[in-house]
């Protein structure tokens, strides 16, 4: 059953009618719905067009949030063929909420990172809505250590609210590690991408993200905080996040401007969620791109490149 949301009421109310038609057409043979499901069909599409072509920050945060948003699953199941995860950080445990492992990507070697939030109630709970803790990191580096040793490229797909604030992960230190996997994407000597597909959080997402190419979905956020958080600091009031979002630039094209991302992954009309197929056609050509333009590149220059990339940030506004 499509999920919508708040701003997408009069597609639901359309969408609801048209449901009830073929509701009544089932149970009465004799009722012909064509045209009138035609037309009410045509102006569903209208209207989503028109609400989707003007999103506020706000409402983009809403659908980079929205339940039935492809996960970090459905892209490795959609685009990695012999998916191989690894477990552990070998230093205290498992923590769900980071997956990682290796696989094939059109018939090439990569290194997969990732968080991923679930999407039933029990898969949200074992992977803690994605936010990882301190192991999550730390297991993050341990696979980036043996791409970075078989010469095999790392792909990421950050999605997080951000990274787990809980005490335990503060005592087994969340920052360190943190710091710790940023470091270790930025001295790879082989190339790195990251593709934000829903939220990037803060910390959370920059363990992960600190790569030679940075993309991100059309309808996605990047942020140093949530939106309620920023409003809670800013204005001491979280009833302040559409505000926040706004002030904080967290959208694709206001990043893309500021040198903060590298390119702009487009969605289907009504966000990844109503056609996933086609998004992960889009993903997948954004990763053969990248993987094209990176052969060639030895690994001092593929280092310098990540190098240069990010000491550029904020130097041209």
């Amino acid at each position: 059953m499509q999920s919508y949301l708040d701003f997408e009421k009069p597609v639901a109310d359309l969408e609801g009618k048209i449901a009830e038609l073929k509701s009544l057409a089932a149970t009465d043979q004799a009722v012909s719905i064509d045209e009138e499901v035609n037309r009410l069909s045509s102006r569903a599409d209208e209207a989503l067009v028109e609400i989707y072509k003007k999103l506020t920050p706000w409402q983009k945060t809403q659908v980079a949030r929205h339940p039935q948003r492809p996960h970090f699953s459905d892209y490795v199941s959609s685009l990695i063929t012999e998916w191989s995860p690894l477990s552990g950080d070998r230093k205290f445990g498992e923590d769900a909420a980071v997956q990682a492992g290796f696989g094939r990507f059109n018939g090439q070697p990569v290194a997969i990172l990732g968080q991923e939030k679930g999407n039933s109630t029990e898969s949200r709970l074992k992977h803690n809505f994605g936010m990882a803790r301190p192991e999550g990191y730390r297991k993050a580096v341990r696979i980036m250590d043996m791409a970075d040793r078989f010469n095999i490229p790392v792909i990421s797909f950050v999605d997080t609210a951000g990274a787990y604030p809980g005490i335990g992960a503060e005592e087994r230190g969340q920052a360190e590690a943190i710091a710790r996997s940023t470091e270790k994407s930025l001295e790879l000597g082989v190339p790195n991408l990251a593709i934000i597909i829903g939220e990037g959080g803060s910390g959370g997402a920059i363990a992960i993200a600190t790569t030679n190419r940075v993309l991100m979905l059309e309808h996605a956020i990047y942020s140093v905080i949530s939106p309620e958080g920023g409003a809670s600091i800013l204005w001491k009031d979280a009833a302040k996040a559409q505000d926040a979002a706004t002030t904080m630039k967290i959208t694709s094209a206001d990043l893309l401007a500021f040198g903060v991302v590298d390119g702009i992954i487009p969605e289907p009309t009504g966000g990844a969620h109503r056609h996933p197929e086609q998004i992960m056609a889009s993903t997948s050509a954004a990763i053969d791109k990248f993987l094209a333009d990176f052969a060639g590149k030895g690994r001092l220059e593929t280092r310098e490149h990540r190098r240069e990339k990010f000491l550029a940030i904020g130097t041209t506004l």
